[in-house]
């Protein structure tokens, strides 16, 4: 942890209609988190109203979020993947996989003072407890963007979440890839590749 030493942030969990009054907030932390590498997101509103409309949307989504008193300063997110947009479904009904029994993870996002907590743990473990409590999910997915190894942009020293994903039982499925565009910083409005990573969602925790 960077800087002076601090208390370990709440976790709320909110589902539905009560995820409504923080999509601020999570875009604001997506377009901090996400500037960085591998993203390299230019941070664009529009694109974040777009994007996060499909959590107001959906009465089963969740919102897990990390408060440092009344500041969000994480947040990690999920909803049926039936209730997403038709390209993150694509994949799935290419390899005959039952969208409507995959619970999709959006992302976990957390400012850089509070890592090193277990947060990014605690953020899983919610998000599959919601899924499974839910019932009806066969499976837990979300997708990483792909970048290439040598790119001259990779900061020295960067370790991926590759590790901590196969040890929370993910597995990245090579042939199950989309296209999403967004603003990259220094380039403008360009797709981007990224690979599904599933695992399947256990009756118990």
């Amino acid at each position: 942890m960077h800087g002076m030493s601090r208390s370990v942030p709440t976790l709320r969990v909110l589902s539905g209609e009560a995820i409504q009054p923080f999509l601020d907030d999570v875009a604001r932390l997506r377009m901090r988190v996400f500037g960085d590498w591998p993203y390299l997101y230019a941070g664009d509103p529009d694109y974040e109203r777009g994007y996060l409309a499909a959590y107001a949307r959906s009465p089963r989504s969740v919102f897990v979020l990390a408060f440092d008193g009344d500041a969000v300063v994480g947040a990690s997110t999920g909803l049926p993947l039936v209730d997403d947009d038709a390209a993150f479904q694509a994949p799935f009904a290419a390899q005959d996989v039952a969208v409507e029994r995959v619970f999709y993870f959006g992302e976990s996002v957390l400012l850089p003072d509070w890592r090193g907590h277990g947060i990014g743990h605690a953020f899983f473990d919610a998000r599959e407890a919601h899924a499974r409590a839910l019932g009806g999910f066969d499976l837990t997915a979300f997708a990483a963007v792909d970048r290439d190894a040598g790119d001259p942009r990779r900061p020295d020293g960067h370790r991926d979440n590759s590790a901590f994903w196969r040890k929370r039982g993910y597995v990245r499925q090579p042939g199950m890839t989309m296209l999403l565009r967004w603003q990259e910083a220094g380039v403008g409005d360009v797709p981007h590749a990224l690979t599904f990573w599933t695992r399947p969602l256990a009756t118990t925790g």
